[in-house]
């Protein structure tokens, strides 16, 4: 019995390690250093739109007219920083066309900016109460 262990041990160590060996040398359809860059790249894209977020509801404007419609903008900016995916693309343009209209506009705030503004407090409210 001994000696058919002793031979049994040695050939099971050698299947073992071939197929592990053969699958080290196949190669991968993407490269990993490619599969990196697309997570970065992505990661950068979510952290920026979230700075454009971030940003627009930082203004004093946007702030004026939350609390003149009574919206919780701790709420707001603490929902903001959950988004992701399609959802935080949709509020970090309305953030955007809110910061762009801000800045061009010299900071006077017309009609179409408060408008842009309340926009982006309804997607970020709705996005959170659907989640």
């Amino acid at each position: 019995m001994r000696t058919l262990r002793m031979s049994i041990v040695p050939v099971l160590v050698v299947l073992t390690v071939f197929p592990s060996l053969a699958a080290a040398d196949q190669r991968h359809a993407v490269a990993p250093a490619t599969l990196a860059a697309a997570v970065a790249n992505h990661s950068a894209k979510q952290d920026a739109d979230r700075e454009s977020i971030r940003q627009a509801l930082g203004r004093p404007e946007v702030r004026d007219i939350a609390a003149r419609t009574g919206v919780d903008m701790a709420r707001v900016a603490a929902a903001a920083e959950t988004l992701s995916g399609a959802d935080l693309e949709r509020a970090a343009e309305a953030a955007r066309q809110v910061n762009d209209s801000i800045v061009g506009g010299a900071g006077n705030v017309v009609i179409s900016t408060t408008t842009i503004i309340i926009a982006l407090l309804i997607v970020i409210l709705i996005i959170v109460a659907v989640d």
